[in-house]
Parts: C-alpha cells; sequence; structure tokens
C-alpha cells in the first residue's frame, strides 16, 4: 500500500514552506502527498508582500475531490487566514472522518508577517483544536493561544503546553526552535505524560518552512504507520538534519529555506 497524505495550508509562492515545503517533505519520507490549498501567497525569503485567500466553497471542493478518491492515512493543517475557510476544513475533517490530524497553528512567518487574522484565533480554537491529534504551536503561537507572553524556561512551556491541551487538543508539541541556549528542545506533552525532544541548536539564517517541515514529517510518520511518539522522533530529526544542510543551498536575499532533500543532493 502506498502511504498517502494531504497537506491543508497556504501556498508560498518562494518555495520554502507552506504548501511546497510540505509536498517536499512528504516525498523526501517515502509518502505521496496531496494537497488542499487555503491561499496563495505572494511571498520570497525577504517576506510576505499579498495574501490571496481562497474561498471558503472552492477549500470544500477541493477537500471532496482528493478525500472521495484518495485513501488518506494523514493530515497535517498550516496557514488557514479566515473563519469561514476554518469553518470549511473542521466541517471536512467530520465529513471524511479523518482524525490523524497534524495541525500547525500557522499565524506569523519567520519573517514576522501576520498570517492569521486576530478574529479567526478564537474559531480555529474552538472548530479545530479539538480535531487535532497533534497540535505544534512555537512559543509565540503557544503564547497567543493562551494569551500569555513568549515562554522563557522549560517550566514555562510545560505550563503553556497543559494550557492548550485544555483548550481540546489530544496532544501539543510545543516547539523551542525560537528559545535561546545550545539546544533545541521540543516538548510534546500528551494527556499520559510528557517527553522532550532535544537537538543542538544550528547556527543558520536559513530556517524559512521549518514549522511546515517539521509538522509535515510527523504526519508522513504518522501515514507510514509510526505511533505519535517516534513520528515526533523522526520529524525531528529529518528537520535538524535538513537545517544543517540548509547552508549548502544559495536561494534568495534573506531567511533561505530549509534543504529537504539534503540526503540526494
Amino acid at each position: 500500500m502506498t502511504a498517502i497524505a494531504v497537506t491543508i495550508a497556504g501556498s508560498d509562492s518562494g518555495g520554502g514552506a507552506g504548501i511546497q515545503a510540505d509536498l517536499k517533505t512528504f516525498s523526501a519520507l517515502g509518502v505521496y502527498g496531496a494537497s488542499v490549498i487555503t491561499a496563495l501567497t505572494a511571498q520570497n525569503t525577504l517576506g510576505v508582500t499579498a495574501i490571496h485567500d481562497v474561498p471558503a466553497d472552492f477549500v470544500t471542493a477541493e477537500i471532496d475531490a482528493v478525500f472521495s478518491d484518495l485513501a488518506v492515512d494523514a493530515v497535517k493543517i498550516g496557514m488557514l487566514s479566515r473563519p469561514e475557510v476554518i469553518g470549511a476544513v473542521a466541517s471536512g475533517l467530520d465529513r471524511w472522518q479523518q482524525t490523524k490530524v497534524v495541525f500547525d497553528p500557522v499565524m506569523v512567518a519567520t519573517s514576522g508577517d501576520m498570517l492569521l487574522r486576530e478574529e479567526a484565533v478564537a474559531v480555529l480554537i474552538r472548530d479545530l483544536l479539538p480535531r487535532a491529534a497533534l497540535l505544534t504551536p512555537n512559543m509565540r503561537e503557544a503564547a497567543r493561544l493562551v494569551g500569555g507572553d513568549v515562554a522563557s524556561s522549560e517550566a514555562e512551556m510545560e505550563a503553556q503546553a497543559a494550557a492548550i491541551l485544555a483548550l481540546g487538543t489530544r496532544a501539543v508539541l510545543l516547539k523551542g526552535g525560537h528559545g535561546e541556549g545550545d539546544e533545541s528542545a521540543d516538548l510534546l506533552l500528551t494527556r499520559t505524560g510528557k517527553r522532550w525532544y532535544r537537538a543542538p541548536r544550528i547556527a543558520t539564517k536559513n530556517t524559512h518552512g521549518t514549522g511546515c517541515t517539521l509538522s509535515s514529517a510527523i504526519a508522513a510518520g504518522i501515514a507510514r504507520g509510526q505511533d505519535l511518539e517516534t513520528a515526533v522522533e523522526t520529524g525531528k530529526r529529518y528537520v535538524t538534519d535538513a537545517i544543517a544542510a540548509a547552508d549548502r543551498l544559495t536561494i534568495g536575499k534573506g531567511h533561505g529555506p530549509v534543504h529537504h532533500f539534503h540526503a540526494w543532493w
């Protein structure tokens, strides 16, 4: 059987994040990737210059076209900028009985550009968090979800992850990539326990698309039959290697992408 994963997210015209990063990650990890595009961004390594939202009814049509034909093993969700699109995605997950959902709550691009409208945050928490098997916020996104300051210690990360878990998701991977120190430490918190995943912090400016890549790598692992802890472990290893190889690429003038195909070229 062919492992299949679907990404429901925005397009990055620069190719480093969003749908493009997700499909590269799926392919690199031996999973067939399909896509539902929720927004188009005019974007490069320097930033986002424009966003064009896909109408909710067309997002619904994309979902129905993909899931009515493909035997989907896992779903990754990324950028959802408007309440109407969030509702369409939530309804689609229910309609097609999708429960293996990795949700990366994309709110701010690496460049600092806002990708999620303020009025959409409450809808996202209400309609999508309870449908997610795993939520993968970074430290800034976690603070926005709980209405607090960015965590400055592992104890504060644990407190915020617990607060997010209480919002309804089945598990939280709170990513520490925006933290400080020699290690990049991510916390997986479930309803039955916790586990830290640690890797050396890599000095590079080429980190565009790291969040998209990690969540897609985890979804790929789940699609291939891995349990959650194993999928997070292999996903963390993959994105760490992709960041370590990022400087082998010369892409753009700003924050370049990670190297999704580092194992081949």
